[in-house]
């Protein structure tokens, strides 16, 4: 069967990987992939979001199977498109994307179905929203309603900082139309788990557990940003935690998606918070996470495209999900002044250490090859070194030791990725 995987980061690389193992896989092309990616795909230029032309040219390669692993072309309808032309594509549709694609609506829903969340108000004038945090409990979470990149959610501790925070989503438009509707919700504290699951519209097949690490600066400083490393399995991910989460959020998100007439069929994301009163949704993502793919798929021992056809057919519920019992940690590097302004067009080295080394894996999110041939930098977050190992304090210590194998010039990391998960 021939792949086409839609996107061009360290995930959509760990996906292509992942494929590539199938003994059904013939040929994988990804669109507009990255150095990394062309690798192990054929790297075909054109745009996420230019659904007519991907449509086109997977008529014209008979592609079996188009994955996609971006949000926006998610949320953007991508998936009609394909299925109106009758093409095989795995991902929500529009109507369900909207889990990830509006926090107003996820939030609506967990309130009606009865899914633990954060108590909240959604505003889509700045001067309401300015009079409530004059008002409420300090400190406040304020999100954009659209999707930012990660970066469009903001932990207010001040008065002021709310107040700062609603005038540049709603007013300065730091995120654009993503910042025309806000929710402002409470400060939920405790430890952050991502769980990401393959749904078929009624049956949930969950993945082992990761935790992500977003802020830019070690001890959890700095701006928010996609991520600056994993960790899975996270040991705060307990069976109890997991008890809960399978009782009162897992199957009945899935099952209020289904009752709203909006049946999910993907990956759906569970960003958790494990509070003092017990777990609850932070957020939903409607594809995989990045970068949760990044340690989550290298320890997955299924045949991922047996899985997403599954999700596809309706048939999940004859599916396993086995995982190594192994950990997996994975350390990004960056570009300095990322996530705010960067260079790019640096040149990397090093990489040639990570071949023959099975346990020792190199994600690409923002790489390309400069008209010289040369292997450059291409975005804030640049690699992803992943290891495996026995446990989290072996693959910790084996990513951060691969860290060392690779040069550019400015790039930064945290030095804390997992530290909290290796005892």
């Amino acid at each position: 069967m021939k792949i086409l995987v839609i996107g061009s980061g360290g995930r959509e690389h760990a996906i292509c990987w992942k494929l590539a193992q199938s003994p059904r896989v013939e040929k994988i092309y990804c669109a507009p992939g990255n150095a990394g990616i062309s690798q192990l795909a054929e790297c075909v230029p054109i745009s996420a979001m230019a659904f007519e032309e991907l449509a086109a040219f997977a008529k014209e390669k008979e592609i079996g199977l188009t994955v996609v692993g971006m949000d926006d072309p998610l949320i953007g309808g991508i998936v009609d498109v394909f299925e109106e032309k009758g093409l095989r594509i795995f991902g929500p549709r529009q109507n369900a994307a909207i889990l990830e694609g509006s926090k107003a609506f996820s939030k609506e829903l967990m309130r009606k179905y009865g899914i633990p969340t954060a108590e909240c108000q959604v505003f889509t004038d700045a001067d309401a929203a300015l009079r409530y945090v004059e008002d409420c409990n300090i400190p406040v979470v304020i999100k954009a309603d659209g999707p930012a990149l990660g970066k469009g959610v903001l932990i207010c501790e001040t008065r002021e900082q709310a107040r700062s925070g609603i005038r540049r989503l709603m007013v300065e438009k730091a995120f654009g139309a993503s910042g025309n509707t806000v929710v402002i919700e409470e400060f939920m504290t405790g430890r952050e788990v991502s769980v990401l699951s393959f749904v078929d519209g009624r049956t949930i097949r969950i993945m082992d557990s990761a935790q992500d690490h977003k802020r830019a600066e070690d001890g959890d400083q700095g701006l928010n940003t996609g991520g600056m490393g994993n960790v899975s399995p996270t040991p705060f991910y307990t069976e109890e935690v997991d008890r809960f989460c399978k009782e009162q959020i897992y199957q009945k998100t899935v099952d209020a998606m289904a009752a709203e007439g909006r049946p999910f069929r993907g990956v759906i994301f569970f960003g958790l918070m494990l509070t003092a009163d017990g777990p609850r949704v932070l957020e939903y993502n409607a594809r995989f996470g990045d970068p949760e793919a990044q340690v989550v798929l290298p320890r997955m021992e299924n045949d991922l495209l047996e899985v997403m056809e599954a999700c596809l057919d309706g048939t999940l519920d004859q599916i396993e999900l086995r995982f190594k019992d192994e950990a997996c940690v994975c350390v990004v590097l960056a570009s300095g002044g990322y996530p705010k302004s960067y260079e790019t067009g640096m040149p990397i080295t090093g990489l040639e250490a990570f071949r023959g080394k099975s346990d020792f894996l190199c994600f690409h999110a923002g790489t390309a090859k400069n008209e010289s041939g040369e292997l450059v930098t291409a975005g804030g977050r640049v690699l992803d070194i992943t290891a495996l190992g026995r446990d989290v304090k072996e693959a910790r210590s084996k990513a951060y030791e691969a860290t060392t194998w690779v040069h550019f010039r400015n790039q930064f990391m945290r030095h804390d990725i997992a530290k909290s998960a290796e005892s």
